[in-house]
């Protein structure tokens, strides 16, 4: 297997950045659950509630590839780092599932996400650094409060809205996944400051992608 360079992975990760912002995938997104699901009827104001509420989950996946990079581009085992660029894949398809349904409402993602993309990079970034069982804790917290969000987001969805819910639903499993693969490998809980902060920052996200 091929060893790359640190240059190497941070060329890697400024192509990651510029896709992921942009809507741009290496390869061709798994088929999105709700491919064979028959729109419903809606008002105008429920779309517009729906859209907000997939555009929220969406920046949620920019911000989950993000904290993936980072991670990746500092973490000192080579296993780690695998599980972690691993795990950026796997999301890509819910960004690209998420999007589409964003598309479907004939609206659009988040204005602000390089701003969130660069922040959960840092973040990423510095836990690596610390060490990667913190780092693995990083990735467990995160994907159990992206969990939270999707129960949430699945209550607050129209009632009608079966295709949504058939996308939150199979990111729910799959973030699950990572979460249980992370505490696996040897994640440590993190400190509840830290976690105070993660739930603070991640209510600042949601209070403005949904209008922004």
């Amino acid at each position: 297997m091929r060893q790359y360079s640190f240059f190497d992975r941070l060329c890697m990760v400024a192509d990651s950045a510029l896709k992921t912002t942009q809507g741009i995938y290496d390869a061709k997104p798994r088929p999105n659950p709700a491919q064979d699901i028959a729109e419903q009827d809606m008002t105008d104001e429920e779309k517009k509630h729906a859209a907000s509420l997939m555009r929220i989950n969406h920046t949620g996946e920019v911000c989950a590839q993000a904290l993936y990079q980072g991670q990746a581009l500092t973490a000192k085992l080579p296993d780690v780092r695998q599980e972690m660029e691993q795990a950026a894949q796997e999301e890509v398809d819910h960004l690209a599932w998420c999007s589409e349904r964003i598309h479907e409402f004939h609206s659009h993602e988040s204005y602000l996400n390089p701003f969130w993309y660069a922040s959960s990079f840092a973040i990423g970034a510095t836990a690596g650094l610390v060490g990667d069982k913190w780092s693995l804790g990083f990735v467990a917290e995160t994907e159990n409060q992206v969990c939270k969000h999707l129960e949430s987001h699945l209550e607050k969805l129209p009632e009608q809205d079966y295709k949504s819910k058939a996308i939150l639903s199979q990111m729910h499993v799959e973030e699950l996944k990572h979460a249980t693969t992370a505490i696996d490998n040897g994640a440590a809980e993190l400190p509840k400051p830290i976690k105070f902060g993660m739930t603070i920052m991640s209510k600042v996200m949601t209070s403005t992608v949904y209008y922004v």
